[in-house]
């Protein structure tokens, strides 16, 4: 098994972010290989590198201290990991990355989004690009891992894990380490026994639509403390909150988010499963691929402009993709003869959609009508909605 897994995509596209931006953040949860991606980018930077990790108390000490000295002074590519632990680094930043004599570029690796590490979009506006880490994909593993990498999920450690027993000890360990220590290192007030409840909850609603008043009711607990814990739990890429699209239609639309855990592997951990065989009698097995495979279609062509579509009686589309003006759809099946349903015609003819793809885990590219097209999910990489 590969022990090392370049990831070139994001590697380039941090590399370009430097050559047009003071700064670059890596934005993703933590243990998703940031910190590797970053040792990559500094390998392939031309000249001098310099990290500080503010996990490490010399380097948190010294960025306390006299970060204007410190960061001013520095020359070639600054790696600041954590960055979240220190926030008012982003106002000693600003005029740095202003200053014309600046001889520093700045990667900034963050475990928690922009909207709650406070002001740091605001801060930087215009001085940094965002490029969003998400776990191991299936291009960077290959396709022939399909099934391993969809029951581990994609955190390094996880999928690399020599056993099904030293995978579930890591899940063990990485949620009890995100609950007790990584959450109140936020300065959040929540007490973990009461996340790691929502979280495991929200497990079994993994691909709905999102209603905090059930889940209030089943928590004994107001709608907005589930609300806060979804956004908590958003905030630090463990859950995806993917909105509704909407428009005068002349219809009624659901216009409440879904939700999904990000990460197959810790959905499966979450929902009691250690092993890929127990997958396919589970009752979330068919909302299981659906976000697993959403997740690395995203990861392939991003989540700008994504949407999940759905009327109140019933036609629904997993994922809506804006693209250069143009509407793209998908829908992810968990069977090996894909079929076309009234709902898919009812999306494609309600939204005007180019084309909608079919994607389930087989190996073979088929036209299910003019507009639909089954695809396997190693093949979504391929898709370049010029159809």
């Amino acid at each position: 098994m590969q022990q090392f897994i370049r990831r070139e995509r994001l590697s380039k596209a941090a590399l370009t972010g430097l050559g047009e931006m003071p700064a670059v953040a890596l934005l993703g949860a933590r243990q998703v290989g940031k910190t590797t991606l970053a040792t990559q980018v500094a390998a392939a930077w031309p000249g001098p590198s310099r990290v500080f990790d503010l996990e490490v108390p010399a380097a948190r000490e010294a960025l306390t201290q006299s970060p204007d000295t410190v960061l001013r002074g520095s020359d070639g590519l600054v790696v600041i990991d954590e960055v979240q632990r220190l926030p008012a680094l982003f106002e000693v930043l600003r005029p740095i990355c202003d200053d014309p004599e600046r001889k520093a570029e700045f990667l900034l690796l963050g475990s928690a989004s922009p909207d709650l590490v406070k002001g740091v979009s605001e801060t930087l506006a215009g001085r940094v690009t965002f490029v969003d880490v998400a776990g191991l994909s299936l291009t960077e593993v290959g396709s022939e891992h399909q099934r391993r990498l969809w029951m581990r999920g994609g955190f390094p450690r996880a999928w690399l894990a020599d056993s099904s027993g030293a995978w579930s000890r890591w899940m063990q360990s990485f949620t009890t380490t995100y609950l007790e220590r990584d959450i109140p290192g936020l300065g959040s007030r929540i007490a973990p026994a009461a996340l790691g409840r929502f979280w495991r909850m929200l497990a079994h609603y993994h691909g709905q639509t999102w209603n905090a008043a059930e889940l209030a009711r089943s928590m004994d607990a107001t709608s907005a403390t589930v609300n806060r814990y979804r956004d908590l739990l958003a905030g630090t890429f463990m859950i995806r909150v993917l909105p509704p699209w909407f428009e005068n239609l002349g219809k009624r639309l659901v216009k409440a988010p879904k939700v999904y855990i990000k990460d197959s592997g810790i959905l499966h951990f979450l929902l009691g499963l250690e092993d890929a065989d127990e997958l396919p009698l589970h009752p979330r097995y068919g909302a299981s691929w659906e976000g697993f495979a959403l997740e690395q279609v995203l990861a392939e062509h991003g989540d700008r402009e994504a949407y999940f579509y759905a009327t109140q009686r019933g036609a629904e589309l997993d994922l809506l993709l804006l693209r250069r003006g143009r509407r793209w759809g998908f829908e992810f099946k968990c069977t090996d003869t894909p079929r076309t349903t009234k709902s898919m015609h009812i999306a494609c003819d309600d939204l005007g959609l180019e084309h909608l793809w079919v994607v389930y885990p087989g190996a073979v590219e088929f036209p299910l009508s003019n507009r639909i097209t089954a695809l396997p999910l190693a093949h979504a990489a391929r898709l370049a909605f010029n159809r």
